[in-house]
């Protein structure tokens, strides 16, 4: 069976006196027959050239499903008078949310059995539920096509009642003012999918007579509300990449007009907590590069009001805090690591969390209990599973709730090791690297080695735990995560230097990871693959534009490839909200830096590694018609005779399937394409 050979349709671009032939463009007429048919040509192909593994991608699913606890349950939480917990029945694809009173012997309540709701959906997420605070009633939100348009509904936990109204295109997010008959939810642009406009509902009235309250009409932000741990305030915040402004109003007056925090600033980011008399900011005011904690009285919001809480610290970036009646709970990064940093308000006592692995994730949990002493975080590393812990700020007592189980009866932290080292990029600049791999490996270059990365939007990718990737542990393979600049790892100027006019520091980076492994033999070129998605599709397609060389194989998950003619075009979702990260190509300096890395621009006559490209035909984030005009153009002009595979999943958007067991089938999808070019069939 030959590869599918889209036509070439030549479409003209031209911005600067400079032109652009786009072959391909044709490709972004959604549901026309003719692309559905390309679309459907290359899954055959891709079924066809992956027909070997079907029996292998079918057993390494089983395989990674049999880790799953299948009839497992969450932690509880406790919020106003109940426990609320989440739980999965052997089987099911969803989880059944319940809760009960705080009382002996309570019965519990199901609030939303997920699995008969989505009966009859290919694709279904339930995205969140708020409780009003008489615990009557609760708002909840689900999407059905994968676009993240969600539909949101009301329940009466009482009756169990349905109302029989729909509120369309919202962002799945919603709030109740305490009078518990006030809604507040925001909708979405149906074309862009920003969110934009806040809109209060009243139950018992018609969606068509909701009131707009915020309208964010400027293009690079994006907005939405939530309700303040004391319950007090509703505060709506808006966001673009280098700017914030907050809106708040009293819980218990949702008629009023909300009323502006701090006007925004370009350069200013800001977010807000409320605690007794005084809110608390987490801002990056003043050159705080790495963010500071002020406070200011609630009558006097403004900037100038601010008073310090604690100061800004070059190494150390501060990133959330939690409120508790007598504590201030503090997450920051340093040298990569979280730290946990517990102080009293009154300023007796502070302490941190021990931690002592080399290279781990720790969180705060969902602490919504405001008066207690007990802090609920989270702890994992690459060899130790994901832990919910409860520990008392007062007496330092630890009581863990919960660790994930990896059944089977193989697993044992033992058997594993991880490591942070540290690769020099070009520029002299140390990159960290987090690497996995089960005890007894030799450096020799033999090993088979999975190097990921996302660099991008200031998000770190943690070295977590995975029960999936056990699977290409035990099978030989190293996995690795490059910590490369345009994420926040080593703090907020590790992002600044990846983004706009540094944005190629990611991909030398990554490359530079990549040699530091093969020169240390961890692998070698014949055994080293890299993986990423979205953002780190991106990478992936740079990365091989630059080096192909250095890579066997390569996995690009709903890459954002096409990245000139996506940002000239403000129609496309997320396009006008990303300037500040990408650049704005109708400025002639910032066209031509991004023209010279997009990785759709630079495809060129080269032998590029084995490729596997996957995409939602409705994701909503890096539209499918990105790898799709991708692969036609490198199906054009590679000259090897390496695989290259694209799978376009019809009934599913950025995040892939829904449901727990449908996402491993993905998983197990892209591990075997790797696996069975190191010639692993069992």
């Amino acid at each position: 069976m030959m590869p599918p050979k889209a036509p070439k349709k030549q479409r003209l671009l031209e911005i600067h006196a400079d032109k652009r032939k786009d072959n391909y463009f044709w490709l972004n007429q959604r549901d026309t027959p003719e692309v559905l048919s390309y679309l459907e040509a290359e899954n055959e192909y891709f079924a066809y050239k992956t027909k070997h593994t079907d029996a292998f991608q079918k057993s390494l699913f089983e395989e990674m499903k049999s880790r799953i606890k299948q009839d497992d349950e969450s932690v509880p939480y406790k919020y106003n008078g109940y426990w609320y917990f989440s739980r999965f029945q052997e089987g099911k694809e969803y989880p059944i949310y319940l809760r009960r009173a705080d009382q002996p012997n309570a019965q519990e309540e199901v609030l939303f059995e997920v699995n008969e709701m989505a009966a009859g959906h290919k694709f279904y997420q339930f995205a969140e539920f708020s409780v009003s605070p008489d615990n009557k009633w609760a708002s909840f939100s689900v999407d059905t096509r994968g676009r993240r348009m969600y539909s949101l509904f009301i329940k009466n936990l009482e009756t169990g009642q349905v109302l029989p109204i729909e509120i369309k295109n919202t962002d799945g997010g919603s709030c109740w003012a305490s009078d518990n008959q006030t809604i507040f939810y925001t909708k979405i642009d149906t074309q862009t999918l920003r969110s934009h406009k806040v809109y209060r509902h009243q139950l018992g009235q018609s969606s068509k007579q909701d009131v707009l309250v915020f309208h964010e009409k400027d293009e690079t932000f994006n907005t939405g509300i939530f309700k303040s741990k004391s319950e007090q305030f509703l505060i709506i915040q808006s966001d673009s990449t280098l700017s914030s402004e907050s809106w708040f109003l009293d819980a218990a007056t949702p008629m009023a007009d909300f009323k502006c925090f701090q006007p925004r600033e370009r350069g200013l980011e800001y977010d807000i907590a409320h605690y007794g008399d005084y809110f608390y900011i987490l801002n990056n005011a003043d050159g705080a590069t790495n963010f500071k904690l002020d406070k200011t009285p609630i009558g006097q919001t403004e900037k100038s009001y601010w008073q310090p809480v604690l100061a800004h610290q070059e190494q150390i970036r501060l990133e959330e805090i939690d409120i508790f009646k007598e504590y201030l709970v503090v997450t920051q990064r340093y040298n990569g690591l979280s730290q946990i940093r517990i102080i009293r308000w009154d300023g007796s006592a502070e302490h941190y969390l021990p931690f002592d692995n080399e290279t781990y994730m720790a969180s705060t949990g969902l602490n919504l209990d405001f008066d207690t002493e007990i802090l609920r975080y989270t702890y994992n590393s690459m060899t130790t599973p994901y832990s919910v812990i409860d520990y008392n700020m007062r007496t330092g007592a630890k009581e863990v709730k919960k660790q994930q189980q990896v059944l089977g009866g193989k697993f044992s932290e033992e058997n594993y090791e991880s490591r942070r080292l540290w690769a020099t990029a070009t520029d002299g600049t140390q990159i960290p690297i987090s690497i996995v791999y089960r005890k007894g490996i030799k450096c020799d270059g033999s090993n088979p080695l999975l190097l990921y990365g996302y660099g991008a939007y200031g998000i770190t990718i943690e070295p977590s735990f995975s029960t999936t990737r056990l699977s290409l542990l035990d099978r030989g393979f190293i996995f690795a995560i490059a910590h490369i600049r345009g994420g926040e790892y080593l703090g907020r100027p590790w992002y600044e230097a990846g983004k706009l006019l540094h944005k190629k520091n990611t991909f030398t980076d990554f490359v530079d990871c990549a040699k530091y492994l093969i020169a240390n033999q961890y692998t070698s070129p014949a055994h080293l693959y890299a993986m990423g998605g979205s953002a780190g599709g991106l990478l992936m397609g740079a990365v091989i534009n630059q080096a192909p060389e250095l890579f066997r194989g390569v996995v690009a998950n709903v890459p954002f490839v096409d990245v000139v003619t996506t940002m000239l075009d403000d129609s496309i979702p997320l396009t006008t909200g990303e300037y500040d990260e990408w650049g704005n190509p109708h400025d002639k300096q910032y066209y031509d830096y991004m023209k010279s890395y997009s990785p759709y621009d630079n495809v060129c006559a080269q032998a590029y590694p084995n490729l596997l490209v996957l995409t939602g035909y409705h994701d909503s984030q890096v539209q499918y018609w990105e790898p799709a005009k991708w692969v036609a153009k490198l199906r054009e002009l590679k000259t090897d005779d390496n695989l290259l595979l694209f799978y376009t999943d019809m009934s599913s958007g950025h995040s892939g399937a829904s449901g727990r067991y449908e996402s491993l089938k993905e998983i197990a999808r892209e591990y075997v394409f790797l696996l069975d070019l190191e010639n692993i069939h069992q």
